[in-house]
């Protein structure tokens, strides 16, 4: 059962819209293929209900309205009565699975209690509403008040409901605990259902997934991208895949290619962003970013293990950076269909390399950029060498350059201020040349190039136009400043035409 719109929307700050859940709703039980969703909160608004009442509508249509379930409590005819507004047909009744919950939070007996839920259950039943009954800090109860909560399941195997639904409301359960007390309970009870519902707050929740279904139990709860109360719940993606690979005599219809998808749709619709190292779907998991491993790859899948990103709708990619070797870069170029001799593939990785120790982030759309300035850069001889700059832009002040130039065996310094950085750097620049009687070549172009998808610390390309002797040529600078690019790119210039 997914609990992504009920329990995942408990997380804090997260609000889905009527529409949102309905969308999601879909996307579960179609794409996805959980068995159960779970929704809601019977009695929370206005807007609440509203959203329910869309997707019973739709699921009903559609043949989904008994795996669609809403949690509700024990409070007489109230839930009950939201439910039939609501069109929902199955409900998740709340109860105490724990003596210290049953003592200070309702101050009843358990007697008192059971025959308030006989009550409920009653009357769900004859509205046509199927119930199962979660025990909320089951846990706890196991841990401290066992005896309530066998006398508990002794009175819900004589009522008529689906499951019982076993949660780690705190999570608080060891994997050993999980095992155990699941293990006793399902041999005492072996016919009846049961549901582990886990949270996370140890980062436990994987693990207690897997004791809990090695133990016996019949479901799991979980949520997309691990979102709920707190740390959250133990998140559906992880816990497909652990099944696969450790339990492969657990089958579920959960369809695997589906779970990157639908995280990523439910990252944009709570704005709780996925960590970059979240496993199965976070942006780095499928990542190698070592050149050895890399390289241990493309040598009999070295450092391969079950968990291939095609399984998940996603593609393994070699990040680039100081730590990327020759293999990594290879691996991209490869995917670009570009191929470079040794010589120059080692220039382009140590131009890779010097880029990241300056923590420049490097991607695949950058490779093309990188390669064309290091060859170009290598074609040329540099005599002109610009030494020093400084660059100042401040409001309602010109923008300023001091620029140290050395031409062969002579420095130069000279300031200058112009309409724009750049501006005022070639008329210090001017300035310098004016001194030797040297001209500088015309600007007649400049263009400023970022790869696909680029962010503000994105790699620029910057190519400029020159015009010398009634010949045009062009030249390029790369970097992730804008304004350095365009300096690079005039240093070349400087060293083309002093040839």
């Amino acid at each position: 059962m997914d609990t992504t719109l009920r329990d995942g929307e408990q997380t804090s700050g997260v609000s889905f819209s009527a529409s949102e859940k309905l969308a999601l709703a879909q996307l579960l039980l179609t794409e996805v293929k959980v068995d159960r969703i779970e929704i809601a909160s019977a009695r929370v608004s206005a807007g609440e209900l509203k959203a329910v009442q869309k997707i019973t509508k739709w699921a009903q249509e559609n043949g989904f309205i008994d795996k669609v379930e809403v949690l509700t409590f024990v409070d007489g005819e109230a839930s009950i009565d939201w439910m039939l507004e609501s069109g929902a047909k199955v409900m998740n009744l709340l109860t105490k699975g724990s003596l210290n919950h049953l003592t200070h939070q309702l101050k009843k007996t358990p007697e008192a209690h059971f025959a308030d839920i006989q009550k409920v259950i009653e009357l769900a039943q004859s509205k046509g509403i199927s119930a199962n009954v979660y025990l909320e800090d089951w846990s706890n109860g196991m841990r401290n008040s066992p005896e309530y909560v066998f006398q508990f399941l002794d009175f819900l195997t004589t009522q008529p409901i689906l499951r019982v639904l076993l949660p780690d409301t705190l999570g608080v359960l060891t994997p050993a605990e999980s095992y155990s007390y699941i293990k006793s309970i399902v041999e005492r009870y072996p016919d009846h259902h049961f549901d582990f519902h886990a949270h996370n707050d140890y980062d436990l929740g994987i693990a207690n997934v897997m004791e809990a279904v090695r133990a016996g139990a019949h479901g799991l709860h979980l949520t997309v991208n691990g979102m709920g109360e707190r740390a959250g719940n133990a998140p559906l993606a992880s816990a497909i895949a652990v099944l696969k690979d450790f339990m492969p005599e657990v089958e579920t219809g959960v369809v695997e290619e589906s779970l990157f998808s639908v995280s990523k749709i439910v990252e944009t619709f709570s704005g709780l962003r996925i960590p970059a190292n979240k496993p199965i779907v976070g942006d780095n998991v499928f990542t190698q970013t070592a050149g050895i491993h890399a390289d241990g790859d493309k040598k009999n899948n070295l450092y391969f293990n079950e968990l291939m990103p095609e399984r998940f709708g996603r593609k393994r990619s070699y990040a680039l950076g100081k730590t990327s070797g020759k293999a990594n870069i290879e691996n991209n170029l490869r995917e670009l269909g570009i191929k470079l001799s040794d010589e120059d593939l080692k220039k382009v990785t140590q131009r890779i390399i010097e880029l990241g120790d300056r923590k420049e982030v490097v991607t695949q759309e950058d490779l093309p950029y990188i390669i064309s300035d290091v060859l170009d850069t290598n074609a040329i001889e540099f005599k002109i060498e610009i030494l020093n700059y400084v660059l100042t832009h401040s409001k309602d002040l010109r923008p300023s350059a001091t620029l140290k130039l050395k031409i062969e065996d002579e420095t130069f310094e000279e300031s200058a201020q112009g309409d724009g950085q750049y501006d005022a750097f070639m008329n210090a620049l001017k300035k310098i040349y004016a001194k030797k009687s040297l001209e500088l070549p015309l600007l007649t172009d400049y263009a400023v190039r970022i790869p696909t998808g680029g962010k503000t610390d994105a790699l620029c390309e910057t190519v400029i136009t020159w015009n010398w002797n009634a010949k045009e040529f062009k030249t390029r600078g790369l970097d992730s400043d804008q304004t350095v690019s365009a300096i690079k790119a005039t240093q070349k210039m400087l060293n083309l035409i002093s040839l």
